[in-house]
């Protein structure tokens, strides 16, 4: 685990700019929001979640999440199919303030094309200043 001030960067996941993570688990990947999108939106009260067997590509817009203070889109961070959904965040989406990186994940998407869209996600050590220069964003406003 990575700290950038007070955000968390997993080395095992890849990140999309849309503040996704990607988890590769053997032919299947798992996703869900990282955590600079969980401590800038403070605690989440609901959750628009894609469905089972929706064909999604990447970069669009799949769902959507809503704070107390801010409302954000859900963006599917690798294309192919959703074959699973977290249905507890359902009931409760704290879940992702609780865990971003572990219970509160929000799908698993059996991905159309793996090899050739990992290339364009960020690894751990590209996430680092990504995110350093997201916080200036955020500072900024």
């Amino acid at each position: 685990m990575v700290k950038v001030e007070d955000y968390e960067i997993k080395e095992d996941l890849y990140y999309h700019k849309e503040h996704c993570w990607v988890k590769v688990e053997g032919d299947k990947v798992r996703i869900g929001v990282d955590d600079f999108t969980n401590k800038a939106a403070g605690t989440f009260k609901s959750i628009d979640l894609p469905f089972e067997g929706d064909e999604v590509s990447m970069g669009e817009i799949i769902g959507g999440i809503e704070s107390h203070k801010w409302v954000g889109k859900l963006v599917a961070p690798i294309s192919g199919t959703i074959v699973e959904v977290n249905e507890k965040l359902e009931d409760d989406p704290t879940i992702i303030n609780r865990d971003p990186y572990g219970e509160g994940w929000i799908a698993v998407i059996e991905p159309s094309d793996l090899e050739g869209e990992l290339g364009q996600l960020m690894k751990a050590e590209e996430a680092v200043d990504w995110i350093k220069s997201e916080i200036k964003e955020k500072l900024k406003k």
